[in-house]
């Protein structure tokens, strides 16, 4: 990589024959760990350099990437054939003039815009830094006590199984009207799953985390060898509806896939749970009981994202000529009502909306302050899960989803885990659920599982619902 992503960002920009232009350099760095049987498997190292080039023909664009740039030629060509994709193009249906710096966008964010300024300025200063790096020592600590872990495993009959990763990817995005803005975002994942063999069990952890520092193998090793011990006993149920406590990462999946399908266009179009019957969308209705908050911060010091939108394609929830537009909190629910919905700027111009785009995390918070444990210990009979997966739409209309319950499913009687019970298949609306919540504990990090290649900086509470709807058995173990 002898040529900086800063400065093929600036020779696109400048080789640009388009009305307008926009460039997105990013190289990542990665490792990773993975371990079988109690014993560790495999490690890796990898670095990758992407650009991406968007160019602006009338109102009309086209979009061409690769995934190595090693000489003008390359460049040229990327060039070249992105105009020639917009020239075909017929004009877009989110044009809107391309981003400058300190650029007027209106009302927008609920976010304080001394904050925002802020970042946006480092964004700036920091353009022609060079990529942040990640290296095997981030795992340091973490390798050493995983070996530990290892031989106790081995001691007690159990087998440890895991993925941790760790990446920092560094963005650079340049823009014809003059923006250049550039972010280094890290990104950790550790999963773990522990079996034994009699009886046949198995159970899984996952974490989200910026260097591993706050990963504790002690930690979650205990909790492993806790649900492995409530696994002890087997419980055979029907399908039916249950009191069931979700643990956070099951919450995150759930709204994950809610915050993905609250697109304001869509909903605007009578196409979404999120439309109003009669049209117009559901903004202001209660979803949820008051004091509950679903909010996105890429400022968030536990849950920093990307402060700002970076977009290679467009679609119903984002766009390219938003490219380089500035991220603040944005409050989706407050105090249990629908508060906004993800606008691109062309979206709630047309909707008369703020404009609020998808930021890379989300958190839920009711105000509760109940552990896990301290939920169950109130539970009279009910449901335990560990996660989900395998989740699927039906019905875009009420955002009904289907899933699988897996690695541990518990049936909970006068306040103790009695057992371990057979998987199910479920059918649930997140949407619908968040009006049915009886409890709302603690929020606290946490990594949905089914969207963690995609999705990792999500902070949720535990809830209760009085009557999950598992719609049949399961033979997933």
């Amino acid at each position: 990589m002898s040529v900086q992503s800063h400065e093929i960002v600036e020779r696109a920009l400048a080789a640009s024959e388009a009305d307008g232009c926009v460039v997105i350099a990013g190289e990542s760095s990665a490792v990773n760990l993975r371990w079988a049987n109690n014993t560790l498997t495999t490690n890796g190292a990898t670095r990758d350099r992407s650009v991406t080039v968007i160019s602006v023909v009338g109102k009309a664009f086209g979009v061409r990437s690769a995934s190595s740039v090693t000489d003008g030629d390359d460049l040229e060509k990327l060039l070249r054939l992105s105009e020639a994709d917009a020239r075909e193009a017929e004009d877009a249906e989110d044009y809107a003039e391309l981003l400058g710096p300190g650029a007027d966008i209106g009302e927008s964010h609920s976010y304080g815009e001394t904050a925002v300024a802020a970042a946006e300025a480092v964004a700036e200063a920091t353009f022609t830094d060079p990529a942040q790096r990640t290296g095997t020592g981030v795992f340091a600590d973490f390798a050493r006590d995983l070996g530990d872990a290892f031989g106790a495993a081995r001691a007690d009959g159990r087998r440890l199984f895991g993925f941790a990763h760790h990446e920092l990817t560094t963005t650079w995005l340049g823009t014809s009207a003059g923006l250049r803005l550039r972010h280094s975002q890290p990104t950790g994942t550790v999963e773990w799953n522990a079996k034994t063999a009699t009886p046949a069990a198995s159970v899984w952890h996952g974490q989200s985390t910026h260097d591993f520092t706050d990963v504790s193998v002690p930690d979650t090793d205990a909790l492993l060898r806790r649900r492995l011990a409530w696994s002890g006993r087997s419980v055979e149920l029907p399908a039916g509806r249950y009191e069931t406590l979700l643990p956070p990462s099951a919450v995150a999946d759930l709204l994950t896939y809610a915050y993905w399908s609250a697109a304001g266009r869509d909903a605007a179009e009578g196409r979404t749970v999120f439309s109003r019957a009669g049209g117009g969308t559901r903004v202001g209705d209660a979803l949820g009981p008051a004091g509950l908050h679903l909010y996105s911060d890429p400022l968030d010091p536990e849950l920093p994202a990307t402060p700002f939108v970076i977009a290679g394609s467009s679609s119903a929830a984002s766009s390219v000529f938003d490219n380089g537009l500035p991220l603040r909190r944005t409050d989706w629910i407050r105090d249990g009502k629908l508060a906004a919905l993800v606008q691109t700027r062309t979206s709630a111009r047309n909707t008369g909306s703020a404009v609020t785009p998808i930021i890379d995390n989300l958190t839920l918070d009711g105000g509760g302050t109940a552990s896990l444990d301290e939920m169950i210990a109130q539970t009279s009979r009910g449901l335990l899960l560990t996660c989900l997966w395998y989740i699927r739409e039906v019905d875009p209309q009420i955002l009904l989803l289907t899933g699988l319950t897996r690695d541990g499913v518990y049936l909970v009687e006068n306040g103790e885990v009695v057992g371990a019970v057979n998987n199910f298949r479920f059918n649930e609306s997140p949407v619908d659920l968040l009006g049915r919540l009886t409890e709302v504990g603690a929020t606290a990090r946490t990594l949905p599982r089914e969207w963690a290649d995609w999705f990792t900086l999500a902070r949720m509470p535990a809830v209760r619902v009085p009557d999950f709807n598992m719609s049949s058995v399961s033979p997933a173990s």
